[in-house]
């Protein structure tokens, strides 16, 4: 009797197994590139004016996310609205003079555009540097815990700082310093500025080269050519520097040889100690004048309400935005964004549409969540973080995909950040169902992991993923990949070619919406939670919403 009892309730277990794997297989097959095509060709036409924030655009967008969710059938997620206001401003800066470095009498003029940018954050209308004393401040990084301070030695207050961009680990050869070749968050342009301002400089520059910042300098310029997006300041901006901006390598090479100095030999010093920065004996000049105005952008969040664990979330993201119209390239001025970021809010309501089409409803709450603002840093989804609609300790988990590329299936599920959460297990748990295998980000070097919204999440504890395919074609292997990333990045990449093309393969896409549909259940569905890792500088702040 006994023995009948087990083989019955093995039968029962066997068939509930099947049932629910093919409901997850029923529901994963209304994921469809064809569905992906027409989100990504409507978000990404000329007629939404490259999605800017406050734009006509901004409101062609919202309006056209809001009517997806509804379709889906997604119920709005702030109170009886999709939308969650997150209040910015928008400051637009000309520079009105060349760059002009006067060393022991002699002068070097960098152009606008090709050999310097600058910008402010201060909302006055004249900004003007003169006769700025200059001081080198190696990587201009105050990291604690590393036991390094390339400000211990300098006094900078009230002059001009220049640093070089990424951190010392990049290229050192050691992996456990800093992180090695994976950018920390020291090394990111945004926290350069940031420690700048906190040391009192009046103007900061950071020394570009393609590999440290990865990306050309061609973006570097593009993105200065359009007006910024933060979020509002008590204090208009007063507590950063008066200008924040960048320098060209090659000049960079000729303004230290005026000193009889050697840049790359400054670069290697600087890696070892962080006690090479020096006053310049160099001032500079040059002006600029800002424009600002005060408005209120706007997140887009639906969701399914879950059951018995409805009170916990678990957010998938894509940022809605895109840079808007700017400077015209080949007569084309409208900054499209269909891969930067059509293709991963395609991803997103897909994977929405097969959360809909389970015929059980999740025990979590999912939220489908679209920040704005993404472009000008984080600031939708930073401006959420700061001012959740569901409680921070709450919220278990955040999937976030960015610049999904639209070159076919890969074997890969390439991970920014991997080795931070448990969410890198549970993926490769259901990549190898694919017959995929995890690939940590070859190029973790470019700091990717703070450079999207997965990060707004990651910085006040919660457990962050950013992953998809992107190195290993099925079919062409990783060259052809490497190739075809390497061209969008160069031509495509916060430019007006970002646009949809009839040759695009929208596959990988589809098969990346289905894994972490996969993923996303069983994280909505887990009686455990998704941790951070031994190690991971986000499991301390998780860990204190827990005491």
């Amino acid at each position: 009797m006994l023995k009948q009892i087990s083989i019955t309730l093995a039968i029962l277990l066997l068939v509930a197994c099947n049932t629910h794997e093919q409901a997850l297989e029923n529901a994963e097959s209304v994921i469809s590139t064809e569905k992906m095509k027409e989100y990504i060709v409507e978000l990404g036409s000329d007629a939404y004016q490259g999605r800017k924030p406050f734009s006509e655009g901004e409101q062609l967008s919202i309006n056209y996310l809001q009517k997806c969710f509804k379709e889906i059938g997604l119920e709005p997620a702030n109170g009886d609205s999709y939308l969650h206001e997150a209040p910015l401003v928008m400051i637009k800066g000309e520079v009105l003079e060349p760059l002009k470095l006067t060393t022991a009498g002699k002068q070097l003029v960098l152009d606008y555009s090709d050999d310097f940018v600058a910008f402010s954050r201060q909302m006055k209308t004249d900004l003007n540097l003169e006769d700025s004393e200059m001081v080198f401040a190696g990587y201009g990084i105050v990291a604690p815990e590393y036991e390094w301070n390339d400000y211990a030695n300098l006094d900078v207050k009230g002059k001009t700082v220049v640093v070089l961009v990424n951190d010392p680990g990049l290229d050192s050869g050691k992996d456990d310093f800093f992180t090695g070749n994976a950018m920390t968050y020291y090394g990111r342009w945004t926290y350069k500025y940031e420690e700048a301002a906190r040391q009192g400089a009046e103007a900061v520059f950071i020394i570009h080269d393609d590999k440290g910042a990865g990306y050309p300098w061609s973006v570097v310029v593009n993105s200065a050519a359009v007006a910024k997006v933060y979020p509002e300041s008590a204090n208009n901006y007063r507590d950063r520097c008066q200008m924040e901006g960048w320098i060209h390598q090659s000049k960079a090479k000729e303004l230290f040889a005026a000193l009889d100095l050697n840049l790359e030999d400054l670069i290697q010093a600087s890696k070892q100690s962080s006690n090479t920065g020096f006053a310049m004996n160099t001032n500079a000049a040059t002006a600029l004048t800002n424009t600002w105005k005060k408005a209120i952008s706007h997140n887009v969040m639906g969701m399914i309400r879950g059951t018995d664990l409805a009170d916990e979330y678990l957010f998938y993201s894509a940022h809605w935005d895109h840079l808007g119209i700017g400077k015209k390239i080949n007569g084309d001025s409208i900054y499209n964004g269909a891969v930067d970021n059509g293709t991963s809010l395609a991803w997103m309501m897909e994977i929405a549409r097969a959360f809909n089409a389970m015929p059980d409803t999740p025990r979590r709450s999912v939220v489908f969540f679209a920040p704005t603002a993404e472009e000008s840093g984080l600031n939708g989804s930073g401006y959420y973080a700061d001012h959740p609609v569901y409680p921070i300790h709450k919220t278990v988990a955040n999937i976030n995909n960015d610049l999904m590329l639209p070159f076919g299936r890969c074997k890969d599920v390439m991970v920014t950040g991997y080795g931070k959460s448990d969410l890198d297990d549970l993926l490769a748990e259901e990549a190898q169902k694919q017959g995929r295998y995890i690939l940590p980000d070859p190029n973790a070097h470019t700091g990717m992991y703070y450079r999207s919204d997965h990060f707004s999440f990651a910085r006040v504890g919660v457990p962050a993923l950013f992953a998809r395919g992107n190195n290993d074609h099925r079919e062409k292997g990783k060259a052809y990949m490497s190739e075809r990333e390497q061209y969008w990045i160069n031509n495509c990449y916060h430019k007006p070619d970002d646009e949809y093309e009839d040759w695009w393969d929208l596959t990988g896409v589809e098969e990346d919406a289905k894994l972490l549909f996969r993923v996303g259940w069983r994280i909505a569905n887990n009686d455990t939670w998704p941790q951070w890792k031994e190690g991971s500088e986000f499991k301390a702040i998780r860990d204190k919403q827990f005491e």
